[in-house]
């Protein structure tokens, strides 16, 4: 990297750099590393502090909600005087006291198919922190038009999913697993049937993992890969994911040639 780590740093990254996987050389791709994270709920409060603190250098953060008191319960990034506020300003105050020495980008926006693809542009890694499926298709979509590491993951009740999409590298996309939109009313929200939040907090350290090996290119990654957490019975599976050779989106004749934006109670 262009610039040597400083005193402060060796001591505040210390032990990442003592990992032999990762060491100086390591923490300075951290360093220069730019992610962007879609949400600052259950699982992007987890996401976001996890890469703050592991010394990702940019790390840009959307989402167009203010903090609500049933946050609180999962939402780890907001304490309760921090309702009403915008959750991306809760979540730039909590970052920048975890740590100064990253810049942190503000997206307070709604994030939708006119400005996504220009956002994300930016950003080496997406994570997707949202909670419905609208959302996740066009942040699939967008990082397959703009060739972008998608690192997915989704909570309900006591379960999660994560894996990592890259089929600009030619693995599986979003659609490839879930090819079609679920009809309203099939699947229900966390709001309707619960969720347990230290499920969120695992299904989120895990992304953030998955993103620091992504950043480093190192361990067995998620790519083409399910990962299912069942924490009520304490299993953990993985699962391949084929790519799927007639997905409208990443197939030999793809049907989707622009972002769709799909309503929010299409989900």
């Amino acid at each position: 990297m262009n610039q040597d780590l400083t005193e402060d740093q060796i001591y505040r990254y210390s032990r990442n750099i003592l990992l032999p996987e990762i060491g100086g050389a390591g923490q300075q791709k951290l360093l220069a590393a730019k992610v962007f994270c879609v949400g600052l709920g259950g699982l992007g409060s987890p996401i976001a502090l996890y890469l703050a603190a592991a010394g990702v250098g940019t790390i840009g953060i959307a989402d167009s909600d203010n903090v609500d008191i049933s946050n609180l319960q999962r939402q780890v990034l907001h304490y309760t005087d921090d309702v009403g506020k915008p959750k991306t300003s809760s979540a730039y105050e909590k970052l920048k006291k975890l740590n100064p020495d990253i810049n942190i980008i503000e997206y307070s926006e709604i994030i939708n198919k006119n400005n996504i693809r220009k956002i994300i542009r930016d950003y080496d890694i997406i994570l997707d922190g949202s909670d419905n499926f609208s959302t996740r298709y066009l942040i699939n979509d967008a990082c397959f038009f703009e060739k972008k590491t998608l690192v997915s993951g989704a909570i309900l009740r006591f379960e999660g999913q994560v894996s990592v999409f890259k089929p600009q590298a030619g693995s599986p996309c979003y659609r490839c697993l879930y090819p079609e939109i679920p009809p309203a009313g099939i699947i229900p929200t966390c709001q309707e049937a619960g969720i347990l939040g230290s499920v969120a907090g695992i299904v989120g350290s895990i992304q953030a993992v998955e993103t620091i090996k992504e950043i480093l290119q190192i361990g067995k990654r998620l790519v083409g890969k399910l990962l299912v957490i069942d924490a009520f019975n304490m299993e953990i599976t993985r699962m391949n994911i084929q790519k799927y050779s007639d997905c409208v989106l990443c197939g030999t004749k793809p049907e989707i040639k622009s972002i769709i934006q799909y309503k929010l109670d299409d989900c």
